[in-house]
């Protein structure tokens, strides 16, 4: 029997799985058996992945009950199965595994729908990864079930679940409060409506993928700001409603942002990028953890947005990196400043004309394994006055 069969008959026909294991049942009496607690037998199964699991379940009877004791299957990924994959299974895992069920993925398995996953809720109370990424017949239901029965549930995903609109959203919020993670890319039925209930409820999100959700707009963020002070990573790939008014209100809201993508965001404009000596006072006070600083071409940033970043915890304490170049502003006294950042590493400066030799020899006296890297921009020498002699260029001086 092929793996994939043999996995179909573990988990969705039982009386195959007896007649299999029939064959094999003069194996229970092996050594292995009688010497090992059944303890110890479990704690390796532990270990074994889906397939292996039904290889062992064939061997015998004593290792089919320890194959599919419930206490193995706590991660289940259905991935490689998933043309075979219907309702009935995920059915019959749900009644094998029960409450011990902690991450399911049922990635790209396009004949899982509502019913069985109503039963699968029921019975899997402690779920708390599940993935439905692709599993188009999928629907609000699902999402309503979850609700009534999946409290512990912390990272879902709906990627490509086109059916789903805001009442899944609304039903999430209220029964799934506990939710981190939430993928809802493609969903293109959501508005901002939905994302207003997620929000009210799952206070908690730290990650949210919203790519392609094209009916979503500024309101969406502005509820977001509100009410995710948790909020660390936010996806809003082609969300062409998304102007600079919403992207401003998120940021000012959400100071544990990380990562941000706003790809094909095409009304987003420079405006709601600039950074000036204000975004270093904000940073100062809301980044505590910050250790790199890439602050390259902010052309508006001056010695005292660096006083307030040097002076603050994240500067004396964590900043390790910070890059300067192309800052026309910045002088040596931004460098004095930074002395007090005791675990600096690494400073760029290229092509900030009012920075010094002298001013670099002093911040390197003070911390001496630092690295600085600077060039000094090309200087037009006086002419000769006898129009000989060699010229002299100070261009590209890698301190």
């Amino acid at each position: 029997m092929s793996i994939t069969g043999a996995v179909w008959a573990l988990l969705c026909n039982s009386s195959v799985s007896c007649h299999i294991v029939q064959v094999f049942s003069n194996s229970d009496e092996a050594p292995i058996n009688k010497k090992l607690p059944k303890e110890l037998l479990l704690r390796i199964f532990s270990f074994l992945d889906v397939v292996t699991l039904c290889r062992c379940a064939q061997v015998s009877k004593a290792w089919n009950v320890l194959a599919l004791d419930g206490s193995n299957w706590q991660k289940i990924d259905l991935f490689n199965f998933q043309t075979d994959i219907e309702g009935r299974v995920v059915e019959n895992i749900s009644k094998r595994c029960g409450g011990f069920l902690r991450q399911l993925s049922l990635r790209g398995c396009l004949s899982v729908g509502d019913a069985s996953m109503k039963t699968f809720a029921q019975n899997c109370r402690n779920i708390e990864h599940l993935n439905l990424n692709g599993c188009t017949k999928i629907t609000d239901s699902t999402c309503i079930s979850l609700s009534k029965f999946c409290s512990k549930l912390r990272h879902f995903d709906l990627t490509s679940c086109v059916s789903i609109t805001n009442h899944a959203l609304k039903a999430l919020s209220e029964g799934c409060r506990m939710l981190e993670n939430l993928n809802l890319s493609w969903c293109d039925q959501i508005t901002s409506d939905g994302i207003e209930a997620l929000s009210r409820g799952c206070t908690s999100l730290r990650a949210l993928f919203l790519r392609g959700c094209t009916q979503l707009d500024d309101t969406a963020l502005k509820h977001l700001q509100k009410h995710c002070p948790e909020l660390m990573t936010i996806n809003m790939q082609s969300c062409t409603q998304i102007t600079d008014d919403g992207f401003v209100s998120l940021c000012r809201g959400c100071h544990k942002l990380q990562m941000v993508c706003v790809s094909g965001c095409s009304n987003i404009t420079d405006a709601s990028l600039t950074v000036t000596d204000n975004t270093l006072v904000q940073l100062s006070i809301h980044c505590p953890r910050l250790q790199a600083l890439s602050l390259s071409h902010c052309e508006l940033i001056t010695d005292d947005g660096i006083r307030h970043l040097s002076s603050s915890v994240c500067g004396q304490e964590r900043l390790q990196v910070v890059e300067l170049d192309n800052c026309p502003l910045i002088t040596d006294i931004t460098l004095e400043h930074l002395k007090s950042c005791q675990r600096l590493e690494r400073i760029e400066l290229y092509d900030c004309q009012q920075v010094t030799r002298a001013g670099i020899k002093r911040i390197r006296a003070h911390l001496p394994e630092i690295k600085v890297h600077a060039y000094f921009a090309p200087v037009t020498p006086p002419p000769s006055v006898h129009g000989g002699g060699q010229r002299l260029c100070r261009c590209c001086v890698i301190l």
